[in-house]
């Protein structure tokens, strides 16, 4: 007999890919529409959210017992669900610690505790060959990660932490750890007086405009600009607080970080 609960409704997608990866999927009522692994994922369960948008509607149709959402960003939409009387969890992860501990309460919610210490140590074994990696370098480069532009948000933790794994210093790690997007605001100024070597970038839902980073006022003085190393990151490869920001965010940093090397 199955335990745990039958019906979920996945209102981000980190909690998509988690529940694929331990063979969960099954269990799956309803996504987000920006649900994007595994591949062709959307075709597969009805798309019942956006992300910090839904129509309460739509939850309630697939009739879930239980809705796993993300961040202060869901708050409203949570709060109608359980006013509604559903059960929900909420996650708030914002490192690579919180991520594996998502991983690992789901595996429990769901009796898949095996399985979900199986991919833990698939994820930690990534980040140990990167920091391998690293250890051989002779450059760290200084790295700017540009999360939004209008502010200008600097990179959420687990960017931080994966940047530093991947060999280079976050210019702005005293900050990643801020629990609020609006506490890790930064200035043009500030950017420019931090000097990055590299630039990277994923403006959440949005295509990172390298041209437009690369034409703002005074930043030709940045060395990134100068030799132009500023790329982007999509963000569904590295914003989302789950399995891809390690699998695929973490090589795509290191792709960019070796070529110092």
């Amino acid at each position: 007999m199955m335990k745990g609960p039958l019906r979920i409704a996945c209102l981000s997608s980190e909690t998509v890919e988690v529940l694929y990866a331990l063979g969960q999927e099954h269990r799956i009522a309803g996504i987000t529409a920006f649900a994007r692994h595994p591949a062709g994922v959307t075709k597969n369960h009805p798309i019942i959210c956006g992300f910090s948008s839904a129509k309460v509607e739509k939850i309630f149709a697939v009739e879930p017992d239980l809705i796993l959402a993300y961040s202060s960003l869901q708050g409203e939409i949570v709060k109608e669900c359980i006013l509604a009387g559903y059960q929900v969890h909420f996650f708030n992860q914002k490192s690579i610690a919180g991520i594996f501990d998502m991983i690992a309460l789901l595996g429990r919610m769901l009796d898949c505790v095996e399985r979900a210490d199986a991919l833990i140590a698939d994820l930690q074994a990534n980040i140990i060959a990167a920091r391998a990696e690293a250890a051989t370098y002779t450059v760290r480069p200084k790295v700017y990660f540009e999360e939004w532009h209008t502010p200008l948000y600097s990179g959420i933790r687990w960017v931080s932490e994966l940047i530093e794994i991947a060999g280079g210093v976050d210019v702005f790690e005293a900050i990643s750890k801020a629990t609020r997007a609006k506490d890790r605001t930064v200035t043009s100024e500030q950017v420019i007086a931090a000097a990055p070597d590299l630039i990277l970038g994923s403006w959440c839902g949005q295509k990172f405009e390298t041209e437009v980073v690369k034409a703002r006022a005074d930043w030709q003085t940045i060395p990134a600009v100068q030799h132009n190393q500023v790329h982007e990151i999509a963000s569904e490869d590295l914003l989302v607080p789950g399995i891809t920001a390690i699998t695929r965010g973490l090589p795509l940093i290191q792709s960019y970080i070796r070529s110092f090397q």
